[in-house]
């Protein structure tokens, strides 16, 4: 998933950001309301999380700005405030789930995944292209009856290539899709990454279903009859 963290807090930015890094998911980190807005305005992310008590703009204002321009990108509050009154009045404010700090990282990403799965069509969970498919929930992938065993990022590219499945993805898409705003990547690590992946579709001498397309970028497609 691509998220937006949204704190005044940079230390715990940072270690939210590897924490679900270490998971597969792209943060983009914010450092309070009013860059939250901006960010939130100008990029789309599969759940956005934020913290309350923020300068200039806090996070129920920041809710109910994004709500009532029509941003219905799922949202966790992930704040100290523990009353009862903060967490209904934070859900008043259009979120849809509340986390209190200290959390488990574990917490955290169960919880992201589970307000995304709300707003996703269920027949996007189980991910197919020809004989490769890839359980959205359960992060397991299979080609045929072969079970394949990927890393958290290796992962995050499979889906992204089957989400987007018979169209071409260029270097800068992916980039783009799969990394933070600040960490732009020129090197040819996503070459790298289309290899990882190619190998272990193919393991078993499986015709290939991922191809690169010299000059233009990369295609996921099942094979032509």
């Amino acid at each position: 998933m691509r998220i937006l963290f949204v704190d005044d807090d940079e230390r715990l930015a940072g270690l939210v950001r590897r924490g679900l890094g270490e998971s597969g998911h792209v943060v983009d980190c914010a450092l309070g309301g009013s860059a939250g807005l901006i960010f939130a305005t100008e990029r789309a992310y599969d759940a956005i999380v934020l913290d309350v008590m923020m300068p200039e703009l806090d996070g129920f204002a920041l809710v109910r700005r994004l709500r009532g321009e029509g941003n219905n990108t799922p949202i966790l509050f992930l704040t100290a405030r523990d009353a009862p009154e903060d967490t209904i009045a934070g859900l008043n404010a259009g979120a849809d789930d509340y986390l209190r700090k200290p959390f488990v990282f574990g917490e955290l990403e169960a919880r992201l995944r589970s307000i995304a799965r709300r707003t996703a069509p269920l027949n996007n969970q189980l991910l197919t292209v020809a004989d490769l498919t890839f359980d959205v929930q359960t992060r397991r992938a299979k080609r045929g009856a072969r079970e394949i065993e990927l890393t958290a990022r290796e992962g995050a590219f499979l889906e992204y290539f089957m989400r987007h499945a018979g169209r071409v993805m260029t270097r800068a898409m992916i980039e783009d899709t799969l990394w933070t705003i600040d960490n732009a990547n020129t090197s040819n690590i996503v070459d790298v990454y289309v290899r990882r992946l190619r190998a272990k579709l193919e393991a078993a001498g499986e015709v290939r279903l991922l191809h690169t397309l010299r000059g233009a970028g990369y295609r996921l497609e099942a094979p032509r009859t």
